[in-house]
């Protein structure tokens, strides 16, 4: 299993895990649960009309947070909007449930993948590790 697989495993796992972005100087935090790999990229799905979508692009740099099974990763990373209908389409697949609310050819439909990723899995009884991709 490569790291990107390990990294996305772990926060499926969590079922639920924190995205955090900034506007201006403060910081915000929400909860998501898309996670998917496509075309060898670690992708997220939102949507453009959502405080967060402009969020991430006035400052793209993020960070997610999530705990299962008594550990937590923190991954670090900045996203990349990717407008691809291929894309969308292999998110909205792996997540069925979200075809309620967004479609592939929408204009809402955001998928978005991580670049210059760090995360490190942590404990409190083990030494943290991290890994990049």
């Amino acid at each position: 299993m490569s790291d990107m697989e390990r990294v996305c495993q772990f926060l499926k796992d969590c079922g639920t895990y924190y995205l955090a972005t900034t506007e201006g100087d403060q910081p915000h935090v929400r909860p998501f649960g898309t996670i998917h790999i496509f075309d060898g990229k670690l992708y997220i799905q939102t949507g453009k009309v959502k405080d967060v979508s402009k969020q991430i692009a006035a400052n793209p740099k993020v960070e997610i947070s999530g705990m299962a099974k008594g550990q937590w990763i923190r991954l670090t990373g900045t996203l990349v909007n990717d407008d691809r209908l291929e894309a969308k389409e292999s998110m909205l697949d792996a997540y069925p449930n979200l075809k309620a609310m967004y479609s592939a050819d929408d204009d809402n439909t955001q998928v978005l993948y991580l670049k210059d990723a760090s995360a490190t899995f942590c404990s409190f009884t083990e030494e943290p590790e991290t890994v990049t991709f």
